[in-house]
């Protein structure tokens, strides 16, 4: 009987042989995954990059405060007056019979002046109006630092010339604390919104507060904004720059 002829011996793998084949393609993932990781990185440092300041502020810090403090008389420059907030108010009172005008209002403000506004509800029951406690009739947004300036700057230089027959707003719309509202008949004046989607014109309210101590000085700082006041305001202010 013929001998059996000896196997050959079983070649030992390398423990490490595995690994290095999966390394190597972890590596070539790795290298793929690597410039899309910077992208995605470089794409977020640029998203976070902070904006601009709004163009109406920085005027008024540069050159509109200066001039202030020097025809009010003021060495504290915190005591010059400035733009506080700027409160939008819709008032809707078709919203007691079609509930779906409200969400109308919501984006066409929203559009308007980038911020989402919120339903205002009635606080007593009228029933001469039909109206229930708690029931909604109106939307409402406050505006704060660049925003405020961001949306006072196109309301004055883009928004009210496309007023027909605009000849400015009256200069008797303040409270007697420095504070000035003013009423638009027609939001459609507004360019951010789209004239075809927009089912029922509306009104708003727009009401200006600022830190001013009295009417002229709410006056002064609304006339070195751009505002273009009209009436016996700007007799006034003249006698105070004269004396």
């Amino acid at each position: 009987m013929a001998d059996k002829e000896p196997k050959a011996p079983r070649q030992q793998k390398q423990p490490g042989a595995a690994r290095q084949g999966g390394g190597g393609r972890g590596r070539g993932r790795r290298e793929t995954e690597a410039p899309e990781a910077a992208q995605a990185a470089a794409a977020a440092e640029e998203v976070s990059e902070p904006a601009p300041p709004a163009r109406l502020r920085l005027l008024y810090e540069e050159k509109i405060l200066p001039e202030l403090m020097r025809e009010l008389k003021i060495d504290n420059r915190w005591r010059a007056p400035r733009l506080d907030k700027i409160v939008i108010n819709m008032a809707l009172g078709e919203a007691r019979e079609n509930a779906k005008i409200l969400d109308s209002a919501v984006e066409e403000l929203q559009q308007i002046v980038g911020q989402k506004p919120v339903i205002t509800k009635a606080r007593k029951a009228i029933s001469n109006f039909k109206l229930r406690e708690g029931m909604p009739i109106g939307v409402m947004v406050t505006l704060r630092r660049d925003r405020m300036y961001e949306f006072l700057d196109r309301l004055i230089n883009i928004a009210l010339p496309r007023v027909r027959d605009f000849r400015g707003v009256s200069d008797k719309s303040f409270d007697g604390r420095g504070n000035y509202s003013l009423g638009i008949r027609e939001h459609t004046i507004f360019p951010e919104l789209n004239l075809d989607k927009i089912e029922r014109v509306k009104g708003m309210t727009i009401s200006i507060i600022t830190t001013a101590w009295s009417d002229l000085e709410g006056l002064m700082l609304l006339r070195m904004l751009g505002m273009p006041l009209r009436g016996a305001g700007a007799e006034r202010e003249a006698g105070v720059r004269a004396a």
